[in-house]
C-alpha cells in the first residue's frame, strides 16, 4: 500500500486545518492509500510526522497557507499548494503523488514556495506595515511611562527646562526609557523588513532604521523620525529580497542568509540613507529652522500655526524636532511666548485620540482602545510619540485630526501669550510652574484635545456599524429594526464549569435558530450574538461583536460547502458557548468555493479561557461537517429540538 504524508496549515490555525486534513484522510481512504496528516494549527502540531515515516513516504503534500518548515523533507518527492487545495482537491493532490507527477523537494525551493499560497488576500504592504508597528508599540508605551515616571516624581524646573538631578534613581529611570525609545524606530523598521524578507531582512532594517533615527550620519539634528524608520525598513526588505532571488552555487547557499544577505543590504540600504536620502532631509529642515527664524517679527497667528503642524505631523520626527529646538533656541533669547505655543502642541495628538478611544468606543478596535489609555497618559507628560501607534496604522485620518487639533492649540496659546520657561511641554510643565497665563494654557490644550477627537472619531470608520434584520410585523409587512432592540426570551445555557466532551455541552436549543432572516453576513452575526446576549453568555455585545469583526478581518470564516463558523475571543464572554443558525437562502460570506454559508456555527470564548477546549471544539465542528450526508440533514431539519439531536453527534 502507498503512503503519503500531509501537513496542513492556514494562517489563523483552526477550521481550515482540520477540514483538510479530514478531507485528505477521507479522500486516501477511498484510494486505498495509507494516509498520515499533522495539522498545524492554533493548539500546536498535532500527528506529528516522525523521522522514520517521513523516510518511508511515497511522497508529501503541504497543503497551508502559511510557512511550514519544509528542510525535513529534503529528497522526499513533495507537493505545495494552499489549503483550499486541500479542502476542495484531496484525490487529485493524491493521485498526483501516486502518478509521480510531484517535484523532489530541495532546499533552494524554499523561498519560491512561498509565492504559492493562495491566502494573498491582505494587503501586503499595510501587512508588513503592521507587523513592524505591532513589535514597535511596546517599546513606546515602557518608554513613555517610564519617562513620565521619572519627570513626575524626579523632576526639578530649571532656567534650561524639567531636569532630573544625575544622582538620582529617577535619573536611571529616564535613561531607561529613553533606551526603549531609542530602539522604537530601529524595531519598526528591524520587524518590517523580516515580514518582507523573512530573518535576512532583519540586520539591514534595524541597522537602516538606526540611522535614519540618529541624523548624526547625516548631518541632521532631528535625523528622519518614524517615518525614516518607514522608509528604511521597506528598502531593506525589498533589497534583502532581491538578494535572495539571485541564484548563486550551492556551496554559498547555505551561508547566504547569515552572511552575505545581511552584509550586502546593510551597505546598500546604510549607504542609500547617508548619501542619498539622508543628506537631502538634513537639508531640508535646516531650511526650516532659518525659515521659521525669519518669521518671528511677521504674523504670530501663522507662525503658530506652522509650529502646530510641524510638532504633530509626524510626531517626534524631525518636523517635531525642527519646531522644538526652534522653541528652545528662543527660551535662550528670553522669548518664552514661542515655546508656549509648542508646549499645548505637544500634548495635544496622544491626549486628543487617547480621548477619542474613551468618547466613542465604536470607532476603535480593543488594541487601539488599549493604547488610547498609555496615549492619553503621555499626553500629560508631554510625549508626543503616544500618538505614534493609531498614526501608523490609520494615516490618512489620524495625522489630518492631530494637525488640525494641534494648530487649534498653539493658535490660542500664541493669542493669549502662554509662555513656557522650559524646553519640554504637556500638563506636566504647568504643574511643575514653568507656564506664563496658566489658565489659557489648559484651556488651549483641552480646545485642542476636543478638536482631534472630534474630528478623527467622524473621520474614522464606525467598526461596529447597526445592521439591521428584517421582522414580521404580523400584517404581511417585512420592517426592518435594529437587532439590539429585539426582545428575545430568556433561557438557560449550560453551565460555565461543565467539561467539554461534545459540542452540545456547550449549546441549547434556545441558541439554535433554524430560519435566521438577515440578509447580510453582519446582520446574522448579530442575530446569534443577540441569541449570546439575552442566554446570560455575554456581559457586552458590542465588545464580542468586534472581536468577531476583528477575526473576520483576518480572514474570512466562510469556510465553503454552504458552511461559515464565525469566532471570537473576548473578556465580555463569561463562558464558552456555540450558537447555531440555519440560512435557507444563503447569505455572502466571501467563503473559499464561492458558495453562500447556509449553516452558521458562532463560537464565543472568553478571553482567559483555560486551555485549548474550545479550539478541540471547533476542530470535532470543521471534521464533522465534512460529511455531506450530515449537512443534507441539517440543511433539512425544521426544529431547534431536531437540530438539536442531530448536533449531539458532534463530539
Amino acid at each position: 500500500m502507498a503512503k503519503i504524508l500531509c501537513v496542513t496549515a492556514c494562517p489563523v490555525g483552526i477550521a481550515h486545518t482540520y477540514m483538510a486534513a479530514e478531507n485528505l484522510q477521507k479522500a486516501g481512504k477511498a484510494l486505498g492509500v495509507d494516509i498520515k496528516v499533522e495539522t498545524q494549527g492554533s493548539i500546536g502540531v498535532e500527528n506529528a510526522l516522525t523521522e522514520q515515516e517521513i523516510a518511508e513516504a511515497d511522497g508529501i503534500i503541504i497543503a497551508a497557507d502559511k510557512d511550514v518548515p519544509k528542510e525535513r523533507f529534503a529528497g522526499k518527492k513533495v507537493i505545495i499548494t494552499g489549503v483550499k487545495d486541500g479542502v476542495h482537491k484531496p484525490d487529485e493532490l493524491i493521485k498526483r503523488v501516486l502518478s509521480g507527477d510531484a517535484p523532489v523537494y530541495k532546499p533552494e525551493m524554499a523561498a519560491a514556495s512561498k509565492s504559492n499560497s493562495n491566502a494573498k488576500r491582505e494587503n501586503p504592504i499595510y501587512k508588513h506595515l503592521m507587523s513592524g508597528v505591532s513589535y514597535m508599540v511596546p517599546f513606546i508605551v515602557v518608554g513613555g511611562l517610564l519617562i513620565a515616571l521619572a519627570l513626575t516624581l524626579g523632576g526639578e524646573q530649571t532656567p534650561g527646562g524639567i531636569v532630573i538631578p544625575e544622582d538620582s534613581i529617577w535619573k536611571q529611570i529616564e535613561s531607561l526609557g529613553g533606551t526603549a525609545f531609542m530602539f522604537m524606530v530601529p524595531i519598526l523598521a528591524g520587524f518590517i523588513a523580516v515580514s518582507i524578507a523573512d530573518r535576512p531582512g532583519l540586520v539591514p532594517g534595524m541597522i537602516g532604521g538606526y540611522i535614519a533615527a540618529n541624523g548624526s550620519f547625516y548631518g541632521s539634528d532631528a535625523g528622519a523620525g518614524f517615518i525614516g524608520g518607514i522608509i528604511a525598513g521597506f528598502l531593506a526588505g525589498y533589497v534583502a529580497l532581491a538578494i535572495k532571488k539571485i541564484k548563486v552555487p550551492k556551496a554559498i547557499l547555505p551561508v547566504m542568509p547569515i552572511i552575505f544577505i545581511p552584509i550586502f543590504s546593510s551597505v546598500i540600504v546604510g549607504l542609500l540613507f547617508i548619501y542619498v536620502i539622508g543628506a537631502p532631509v538634513a537639508q531640508v529642515f535646516e531650511s526650516l529652522t532659518t525659515w521659521l527664524a525669519g518669521m518671528q517679527g511677521g504674523s504670530s497667528i501663522l507662525l503658530a500655526i506652522i509650529l502646530g503642524g510641524m510638532i504633530a505631523v509626524d510626531m517626534g520626527g524631525p518636523f517635531n524636532k525642527v519646531a522644538f529646538l526652534f522653541g528652545s533656541a528662543m527660551i535662550a533669547e528670553g522669548n518664552y511666548e514661542i515655546m508656549g505655543p509648542i508646549a499645548v502642541a505637544i500634548c495635544i495628538p496622544p491626549i486628543g485620540l487617547g480621548l477619542a478611544t474613551f468618547i466613542n468606543k465604536r470607532k476603535f478596535r480593543p488594541m487601539e482602545r488599549e493604547a488610547g489609555k498609555a496615549s492619553f497618559t503621555m499626553g500629560l507628560f508631554g510625549i508626543t510619540e503616544g500618538a505614534i501607534p493609531f498614526a501608523a496604522q490609520d494615516p490618512l485620518r489620524v495625522i489630518p485630526s492631530i494637525v488640525v487639533g494641534s494648530m487649534v492649540g498653539s493658535v490660542i496659546a500664541m493669542v493669549s501669550g502662554v509662555g513656557n520657561r522650559v524646553a519640554h511641554g504637556g500638563p506636566i510643565v504647568a504643574i511643575l510652574g514653568a507656564v506664563d497665563n496658566v489658565i489659557m494654557f489648559f484651556v488651549a490644550v483641552i480646545i485642542g484635545v476636543v478638536v482631534t477627537a472630534l474630528m478623527v472619531t467622524a473621520l474614522k470608520k464606525n467598526v461596529e456599524g447597526e445592521p439591521a434584520v428584517a421582522v414580521a410585523d404580523g400584517s404581511g409587512v417585512v420592517a426592518t429594526k435594529p437587532v439590539r432592540e429585539q426582545k428575545v426570551e430568556k433561557t438557560e445555557v449550560p453551565a460555565s464549569n461543565v467539561e467539554i466532551r461534545k459540542l452540545t455541552d456547550i449549546t441549547s436549543e434556545y441558541l439554535i435558530e433554524t430560519d435566521l432572516v438577515g440578509t447580510t453576513r453582519d446582520d446574522i452575526i448579530d442575530e446569534l450574538i443577540s441569541k449570546f446576549n439575552a442566554s446570560g453568555v455575554l456581559s457586552s455585545k458590542a465588545e464580542f461583536k468586534q472581536a468577531i469583526l476583528n477575526r473576520e478581518e483576518q480572514s474570512s470564516t466562510g469556510l465553503g460547502m454552504n458552511i461559515a463558523i464565525p469566532h471570537g475571543k473576548s473578556p465580555a464572554v463569561k463562558h464558552p458557548a456555540v450558537a447555531f443558525g440555519i440560512k435557507r437562502d444563503g447569505v455572502d460570506w466571501n467563503s473559499l468555493d464561492g458558495t453562500d454559508a447556509k449553516l452558521i456555527f458562532m463560537i464565543a470564548v472568553p478571553e482567559k479561557a483555560a486551555g485549548d477546549a474550545h479550539l478541540k471544539i471547533l476542530q470535532m465542528l470543521s471534521r464533522k461537517l465534512m460529511d455531506e450526508d450530515f449537512r443534507e440533514q441539517l440543511l433539512k431539519t425544521n426544529s431547534k429540538a431536531e437540530a438539536y439531536k442531530l448536533l449531539e453527534d458532534i463530539q
